[in-house]
């Protein structure tokens, strides 16, 4: 199996250390055991995460300020759970936090970045790496995070000024069906999904009409969570992600969902006319 996809190149593009295991660990691990390349950017270091580890709130931005550190370790011990060997951080932008507030306006945070001059250096990686596919966020990534935001729009212009051609960018895509059924089982149980009383209060749930890819990576949605853990600062062991895998099964983490916005939707195709596999198509 592990030559299968020699040659293919998948190029990630993400905001923070944690970002790229949520939404694509499982296709990740699936890609690289398959003998594709794959690679992530990550945009910054994310500084002003939360500290979810007790032992390590000295960690946080407002006390000694050594998050970014500590997250470069967590990112590398997720990598090695899922198989990647390149991943790198874009330049040296730091964390900007939740949309208005007060690190938004430092000089130094990846949301005051100069838009030319950010995707001019991830354009530089482009064509070093010369994906086939390229997988980020939507507009307002995902849900409004300004550092999200500004990977997609770093990534979707780098795409535009690279001399490499990609020929298939993705942006992840959480349906809504899927988040309804999470919701309604953790009613069930007494308990919530981040606070929603339904799937409209989340802002990253999105229509299924959206999804035209879906990836079965449940094959790896061990080495997923193996993944998660590693985050151990962002991601709590009794926090509403692995909540919702004891009561939904692991399978919850092994589907991720792809909206395609450039290149063509090709076969093979699923029962509800979804591609699995984001390399369908590509000419090498």
């Amino acid at each position: 199996m592990k030559n299968t996809y020699a040659g293919y190149r998948i190029l990630l593009v993400h905001a923070h250390p944690d970002d790229e295991t949520i939404n694509n660990g499982a296709t990740m691990a699936l890609y690289a055991a398959l003998g594709a390349q794959v690679s992530l950017v990550t945009c910054t270091r994310g500084e002003e995460g939360e500290v979810l580890v007790p032992g390590l709130s000295h960690l946080a931005s407002t006390l000694e300020d050594g998050l970014g550190k500590h997250r470069e370790i967590e990112l590398a011990n997720a990598m090695k759970e899922l198989g990647i060997s390149d991943f790198r951080f874009l330049g040296n932008y730091r964390d900007s936090g939740m949309m208005g507030t007060e690190p938004n306006n430092r000089p130094d945070v990846f949301w005051q970045a100069d838009l030319d001059s950010a995707a001019k250096e991830l354009a530089v990686v482009i064509d070093e790496l010369k994906p086939h596919v390229l997988i980020t966020y939507d507009e307002i990534g995902g849900y409004g995070h300004p550092d999200h935001i500004q990977a997609h729009r770093v990534a979707m212009r780098a795409s535009e000024i690279s001399q490499w051609e990609i020929q298939k960018i993705y942006w992840n895509t959480m349906p809504k069906s899927v988040l309804a059924e999470g919701i309604a089982k953790m009613k069930e149980l007494g308990s919530d999904f981040f606070g929603a009383e339904s799937v409209d209060d989340l802002p990253f749930a999105k229509d299924d009409s959206l999804v035209t890819t879906l990836i079965d990576g449940n094959a790896f949605v061990d080495a997923k969570m193996a993944a998660m853990k590693a985050h151990e600062t962002q991601i709590s062991l009794d926090g509403p992600f692995f909540a919702l895998s004891n009561n939904l099964g692991l399978q919850v983490w092994g589907h991720e969902y792809y909206t395609l916005v450039k290149g063509v939707k090709s076969e093979p195709f699923d029962a509800m006319g979804r591609e699995s596999d984001l390399t369908a198509g590509v000419v090498l």
